[in-house]
């Protein structure tokens, strides 16, 4: 039996399974972005930072998988007590899964040179 708090959320959406799935995609990757941009981190820290934005979307509803990477190669090391560099979105690279009843969404964010913009976009959607 589904729990009362998920048949009323339910009851909210006007759409198809697959429409709610890439919704809940487009919320988790919209999270992130606007969440941890901005945060500062190293070397030292950014696996740790890739850790912790997985394990917190991992509780969100529907998450059934996530990837998260950082690129490295626009870290640097820190030259004295107030040089960081903080996580921007050109830096992202995440792969989500969402399943919503019956379907999956494979959905993706990363930088794309060619727009010069950290695109948030649906890779696939199955009936799972």
């Amino acid at each position: 039996m589904k729990d009362t708090r998920e048949q009323k959320a339910d009851s909210y959406f006007s759409c198809s399974d697959a429409e709610r799935a890439a919704f809940e995609a487009g919320i988790k990757l919209g999270t992130i972005y606007h969440q941890f941009v901005g945060i500062p981190l190293s070397t030292g820290t950014v696996q740790t930072l890739e850790g912790a934005i997985e394990a917190g979307s991992r509780v969100q509803p529907f998450v059934e998988d996530i990837k998260v990477t950082i690129d490295r190669s626009k870290l640097r090391d820190k030259h004295g007590q107030y040089d960081y560099v903080a996580l921007t979105g050109d830096m992202l690279d995440v792969s989500l899964v969402v399943k919503y009843k019956r379907t999956r969404v494979k959905a993706r964010m990363k930088f794309l040179e060619e727009m010069n913009y950290p695109l948030m976009y649906i890779e696939k959607i199955e009936r799972a």
